[in-house]
């Protein structure tokens, strides 16, 4: 009942397991697929570009889908939305951080608008699933866009209104996405950047719903 309690409830900041002050992995400083810099901050980030942070189930396939947009100049996967500071895999997948695996993704809004990246964001998984998507189950796979203007929570919560009668036109419930300003995000290990060209068949979460966003939206 424990194990369930942790997988299925965000532990409060008491419960959470403690971290630690820094990072205690180091990470490769180029994208596999991009090459642009993996850890991004306003030191390197070009002018003009934004960043944008989604949870949308195994981190894994997420990134896939961000990196293959045009307009994208990097990405990386990660842990946010939680308490634990510096968490590894193991915790978050311990229920006891409170943290979602994360995709960050820069952006150069000429290009891909933010729009377009919440659109893909609903379309690659089903947010209708609570703490879970599919066969994953946990608080570390719940749905969530994490703002960093007002403009983006704007965005992010005109096109959530759009889209949910849209899925329950097709029998799903209502959206369960939590949209909030951006926490902190914390970078996963080094393994899991660019997963899938490290692992070309590995695993990827199949819980899309396969309903397309409105067009004209």
């Amino acid at each position: 009942m424990l194990f369930n309690r942790h997988k299925q409830e965000i532990p409060t900041a008491d419960e959470a397991l403690p971290g630690r002050p820094e990072r205690p992995f180091a990470l490769a400083p180029r994208h596999l697929v991009l090459d642009a810099p993996l850890v991004t901050d306003e030191s390197n980030i070009p002018d003009g570009h934004q960043v944008a942070l989604f949870g949308l189930g195994c981190f894994w396939g997420a990134e896939e889908v961000f990196w293959q947009m045009p307009g994208v100049w990097s990405t990386s996967v990660g842990y946010a939305g939680g308490t634990t500071p510096n968490p590894s895999y193991e915790e978050v997948c311990s229920g006891r951080t409170g943290h979602t695996e994360a995709v960050r993704v820069v952006f150069d809004p000429a290009t891909v608008s933010y729009g377009d990246l919440v659109k893909a964001f609903y379309e690659f998984h089903d947010p209708t699933q609570g703490m879970r998507q599919g066969n994953d189950v946990g608080t570390q796979y719940r749905s969530a866009i994490y703002t960093f203007s007002p403009e983006q929570e704007r965005v992010a919560r005109e096109l959530t209104t759009a889209y949910e009668p849209v899925l329950a036109q097709r029998g799903y419930g209502p959206i369960t996405t939590e949209i909030k300003p951006a926490p902190t995000y914390y970078y996963a290990e080094d393994h899991h950047q660019q997963y899938l060209v490290k692992v070309p068949n590995g695993y990827r979460c199949h819980s899309a719903t396969g309903v397309p966003f409105p067009a004209g939206v």
